[in-house]
């Protein structure tokens, strides 16, 4: 038998390689299609555009859609383990499976159409979007997983989608405590809530045994103590007042009541909630909070909600359900 002509072998060798390229490109997407199981991803038809209160569903995880009283609960949303929505933008936090603990952070457009995907170390925690949907923070407990314990230390990340810069942890901003250049090991933020600016935040500071709600400026890089004893700061959409929760008790079990400071006055008041929130309250509007409740009957938490002036009583607005962000 003669041997191939050398324009033949040329054929032989290309079709080899589009073989083995097309067999290796298949394992790729297979793989991705590995990595990301059923659900995490929203459906076709899921986005953040309709008015309506936005939560965490604790039947799978999943983000749905409460439009209304009355009103049927609209599933099909990406999974997620901390989640929130404002402007044209959400952020989805999931834990990674693994050791050591991981986090994605996952930033969406309202379409639910992934803009940014960033990796941190840690279990997800807190997870806020300016009210323009352009600034982003999200916090990771990177050591223990509950605030009731002096065993934990957190991380606490920026990203400013205006110009794709990434402050990947923010403690070493200039921190003034009691007027004072404050420098120390063991500070650790979390619970980023921004103003509608997108330069002025809020959050909570540890140190030295004490927490305290601070102001930052990001333009001038440097935050401030304003007071002490105050964790998981939310600004009203008013820019006015800042709902967070207080230390009232040394028990493990119901440490903490949720408070409202004017920012003007720095004067704060009691909310009706009388049970201990270990949450990072959403204004509903000017006038009300939601907010996470362990659930009864099994379920992992509830949404309630309640008026920021301290009147009246606290009401059930979702059943299994938290992270709650309102829209529209």
């Amino acid at each position: 038998m003669n041997p191939p002509s050398r324009r033949l072998r040329l054929a032989l060798v290309v079709t080899a390689v589009l073989l083995l390229a097309g067999g290796s490109l298949g394992y790729v997407l297979h793989a991705r299609h590995r990595e990301r199981p059923p659900g995490q991803q929203a459906d076709a038809s899921f986005d953040v555009s309709e008015p309506g209160l936005y939560f965490r569903d604790t039947t799978g995880g999943r983000i749905a859609r409460q439009g209304g009283p009355g009103l049927p609960r609209v599933t099909g949303g990406p999974s997620c383990d901390r989640f929130h929505t404002a402007g044209d933008h959400a952020l989805c936090l999931r834990k990674l499976p693994g050791v050591p603990a991981r986090t994605e952070a996952l930033v969406l457009d309202r379409h639910m159409r992934e803009v940014r995907r960033v990796t941190v170390p840690g279990i997800p925690n807190r997870a806020r979007v300016s009210p323009s949907g352009q600034v982003l923070s999200w916090t990771t407990f990177t050591t223990g997983d509950s605030y009731n314990t002096a065993a934990f230390s957190t991380r606490t990340a920026i990203l400013d989608l205006r110009t794709g810069y990434l402050i990947k942890s923010i403690e070493q901003i200039p921190l003034t405590l009691g007027g004072a250049r404050h420098h120390d090991s063991d500070v650790n933020y979390w619970g980023v809530t921004f103003a509608a600016d997108d330069n002025r935040f809020y959050a909570t500071v540890s140190t030295r045994g004490a927490t305290h709600l601070v102001e930052g400026d990001l333009r001038a890089w440097s935050a401030k103590a304003l007071r002490e004893n105050a964790e998981c700061p939310s600004l009203s959409p008013d820019g006015t007042r800042v709902a967070f929760k207080k230390k009232v008790s040394d028990d493990p079990r119901a440490p903490w009541r949720l408070y409202v400071l004017d920012l003007a006055t720095m004067r704060e008041h009691p909310l009706a909630e009388p049970h201990s929130v270990d949450d990072q309250a959403a204004w509903l509007d000017d006038t009300a909070l939601a907010y996470a409740l362990p659930g009864e009957d099994g379920r992992a938490s509830d949404i309630w909600s309640t008026r920021a002036d301290g009147t009246g009583e606290p009401a059930l607005l979702v059943p299994g359900g938290s992270s709650p962000a309102r829209v529209g």
